[in-house]
């Protein structure tokens, strides 16, 4: 088993569309990058703590490689986008690769060049070295499956779901 940590806008989407994946053990929705400890939901959408919304993924990588799991995480959200995802605006929502160890940055930096060529604007995504992770509150865990009715999960998840249904059914469970 091995453990990773992104961030790429709100992790009730994020949270939805790698717990579908082969290989992926567990998605954990959480805070990351900023000092506080164990943040509260309204101290990081504050924007001022310095925590991103992020999901903690741990997953068998004789089932689905590192490398698989940023290519999907690169290819669910606007990674180009500075200020957020969509119309999740403030910097708790910016794009982050939190690696875990040596090998983990190599193959983000790699992969983050190789798709760079696919876009004319920068890609924003940051990677960084992990720092800290604290699980978000238990209302927020699972919040896709218990609520698919939500218009933020007909509005916003429900086509990322339906788009890596279309182009990155290889990677689902």
């Amino acid at each position: 088993m091995d453990t990773t940590t992104f961030a790429n806008g709100c992790f009730w989407c994020t949270e939805a569309i790698f717990k579908r994946l082969r290989g992926v053990i567990s998605v954990v929705p959480g805070y990351s990058g900023g000092e506080l400890e164990n943040p509260t939901y309204e101290q990081v959408s504050a924007g001022n703590t310095g925590h991103f919304e992020a999901i903690q993924i741990k997953f068998d990588p004789e089932k689905i490689s590192y490398e698989d799991l940023l290519y999907v995480f690169f290819k669910t959200h606007n990674l180009t986008q500075k200020d957020g995802q969509g119309a999740d605006i403030g910097t708790q929502y910016l794009s982050k690769v939190f690696y875990h160890n040596d090998g983990q940055k190599e193959v983000a930096e790699k992969l983050k060049q190789e798709l760079q060529k696919d876009y004319d604007a920068p890609i924003a995504t940051e990677i960084l070295e992990f720092k800290n992770f604290y699980e978000a509150e238990n209302y927020h865990k699972d919040y896709y499956s218990k609520n698919p009715n939500a218009p933020y999960c007909k509005l916003v998840i429900d086509p990322k779901i339906k788009k890596m249904k279309e182009n990155y059914s290889k990677y689902l469970k």
